[in-house]
């Protein structure tokens, strides 16, 4: 009869190396031999000296951290598949490092009077014991490795460092849509006219052909000194005689030409003299939009665009700087505000030029939110978009044609976020959905079903709502709302608990021994979910708890566990671990998704290093540690059945 542990062993075995290379058989026979060893958390597997086991061993759930002298230093972190205490298989002496159960643990202990004859046949299998012995000092806690545990240099990263190498020889986009004057223009006249179409230079010409330029510097220098009346003409203020190029330029053709010459704008012609038609302008802020992922220059960038076009490939910039960011190891609270206020500046814009385009302008206040991860200032990737609007109430009467009006607004709106690469929400959870596009009264009414009807979907919703922030519009319209909200969730304080309920009900992120649980069916079918079963159980965690401490104006999920350990000290340590968690599975998501260019949501666990599968269960830890408090706090388990 076949001995069922002992196929499983094999079975297990079999799937790391060196055991992969020993035949079937071989290793079924060798299994027969392994002893099972289990461990909890702490527990020590063997010490420095101490006399050598007769075994070495495998990992087969948890974790075990090897340490030397002085002072316990962590030498290695060792998980599922991976092999310690080797040392009496290769050595025949004591042990040099010491090893313990980084957490509950269950160990394949393998003779080594058995395995001796495998290592004789198979060569490779004694190459690779080796081989491990002699390199068994990579640490990712160590200090020398802290924070860079997802810093390997990818091809990708490396060709970006040749592409930044390669960028001062690429040529400078210029504006080809010349904004000229005659000499004769008053300066009045042109001040308008640089307002109106937001430029920081004006070109004089006479029958096509460049004559003068004038700058903000020289209206600032020449105008407002009182150097010269608003009413003057061109011709008396315009630096003259114009320094052209030709118009194909590098970006260091262009900033050496302007250093030389300490201008700030360079005028295109056609054969790059003041002879021939001008084709175009250079300016400083086109070269330090084209060099630099600076985030000044890119809100500059932003509030220039004139169109939807424009805005996507200012994104196109915002990806790559917070590439750069990430790169840099840059603290990912600094990075996510950045990112945010960026993300804030391009739905800002597209709300402006959205406004352009409509016939009249709005008949009510209105006020636009943002809600879901870009409502809590955690959108670092292109995601799906989630927005609501809310106006000023009006008479009945004039209802239905207010609503169109904002419906005719946000169909624009979401049509440039798509455009610029937001998704459409599957959900429809979008202010051109009618049921997204309320008037303040109609707005206090739907929460109030919500908090007092807390079905599922009343509470799914309400999750998402609650996260909102204001993208544009009038702020007293959000503030009456929110007091609203706090007001009615005072009077009904059941609807925590129904909350909490559905803060539990993600799916756990791990199973027995803190082994991966992956999707077993459909399109990503052995991926893991990382957005439903690590990010969200913290992130629905985080607001109902800052809820029912009535804590406003904090969204963002990393900072409201932190305002959460400030309020309550006795759970410090959990909150601190759950903003450290939150941040740590942030990033990397935006990192697998910026690899892969998409959300990042669904990972492959086969392309995951091993520190990167132990930096992860980490995390599941802590989640499991806040679901039990929200079981106790708002006594949900009856909820649950």
């Amino acid at each position: 009869m076949k001995n069922t542990i002992s196929a499983r062993v094999a079975d297990f075995l079999k799937n790391y190396p060196p055991f992969n290379e020993v035949a079937t058989k071989e290793l079924e026979s060798l299994s027969e031999e392994v002893s099972i060893v289990y461990k909890v958390k702490g527990e020590v597997i063997f010490t420095i000296d101490e006399e050598a086991h007769q075994y070495f061993y495998v990992v087969h759930k948890g974790a075990v951290v090897l340490t030397k002298e002085p002072n316990d230093e962590v030498v290695d972190l060792c998980d599922e598949g991976d092999i310690f205490g080797l040392r009496p298989l290769i050595a025949n002496e004591n042990y040099k490092i010491g090893a313990k159960a980084y957490e509950e643990t269950i160990l394949y202990a393998i003779p080594i009077t058995d395995f001796k004859p495998v290592i004789k046949k198979y060569g490779a299998v004694g190459t690779f014991l080796i081989e491990s012995f002699a390199s068994n000092t990579r640490n990712p806690y160590s200090k020398s490795y802290r924070g860079k545990l997802y810093d390997a240099t990818s091809p990708t990263e490396g060709n970006q460092i040749n592409d930044k190498e390669l960028l001062d020889l690429q040529g400078v986009p210029y504006s080809k849509k010349l904004i000229t004057c005659s000499e004769n223009t008053t300066i009045k006249t042109i001040a308008s006219k640089m307002t109106e179409k937001k430029v920081g230079s004006v070109l004089v010409v006479n029958d096509k052909l460049p004559v003068g330029i004038i700058t903000d510097k020289d209206l600032r220098n020449k105008i407002a000194t009182g150097l010269f009346p608003i009413t003057t003409r061109a011709k008396n203020i315009m630096s003259s005689p114009v320094i052209t190029y030709p118009k194909k330029m590098t970006v260091t053709q262009a900033q050496m030409a302007m250093m030389k010459s300490n201008i700030s704008h360079l005028c295109l012609t056609l054969d790059g003299t003041p002879n021939t038609e001008a084709v175009g302008i250079i300016s400083k802020h086109d070269i330090m939009f084209e060099l630099g992922n600076n985030p000044a220059v890119l809100i500059k960038a932003i509030k220039r665009a004139n169109g939807f076009k424009k805005l996507k490939a200012v994104r196109r910039r915002i990806m790559s700087l917070l590439q750069g960011y990430l790169d840099q190891n840059i603290p990912l609270t600094l990075t996510s505000k950045i990112i945010s206020e960026l993300n804030d500046a391009c739905i800002k814009q597209i709300i402006k030029i959205a406004l352009n385009k409509m016939d009249a302008p709005p008949p009510v206040k209105f006020a636009w939110l943002a809600m879901g991860s870009q409502g809590r200032s955690e959108q670092l990737l292109h995601t799906d978009q989630d927005n609501a609007l809310v106006f000023e109430n009006v008479p009945d009467d004039q209802l239905t044609e207010t609503r169109e009006f904002f419906l005719d607004l946000a169909k624009i709106v979401t049509k440039g976020l798509f455009d610029i690469g937001y998704e459409y929400c599957p959900a429809e959870m979008m202010a051109s959905n009618p049921d997204w596009c309320l008037s303040l009264s109609e707005w206090k009414e739907r929460t109030l079903h919500w908090i007092t009807n807390p079905g599922p979907d009343q509470v799914l919703l309400s999750s998402i709502f609650f996260d909102y922030n204001l993208s544009y519009g009038e702020t007293s319209l959000v503030n009456d709302l929110s007091a609203h909200l706090f007001e009615t969730t005072d009077k009904y304080p059941n609807f925590f608990l129904h909350l909490a309920s559905g803060a539990l009900q993600s799916p756990s992120p791990s199973g027995f021994f803190r082994s991966f649980l992956v999707e077993e069916d459909g399109e990503y079918k052995d991926f893991f979910d990382l957005k439903r079963r690590a990010l969200m159980p913290l992130i629905d965690g985080a607001r109902v708890l800052i809820l029912s401490h009535k804590v406003k104006l904090i969204n963002n999920t990393a900072e409201r566990f932190e305002k959460l350990a400030e309020l309550e000290p006795n759970n410090e340590e959990l909150f601190l671990a759950c903003s450290y968690a939150t941040k740590a599975l942030l990033k990397f998501r935006t990192k697998h998704g910026l690899l892969h260019n998409d959300s990042g949501r669904f990972i492959a666990l086969t392309k995951l290093t091993k520190e990167e599968k132990i930096k992860l269960k980490r995390c599941f830890k802590t989640i499991k540690d806040l679901q039990e408090l929200l079981k106790i706090r708002f006594k949900v388990t009856n909820l649950l059945g």
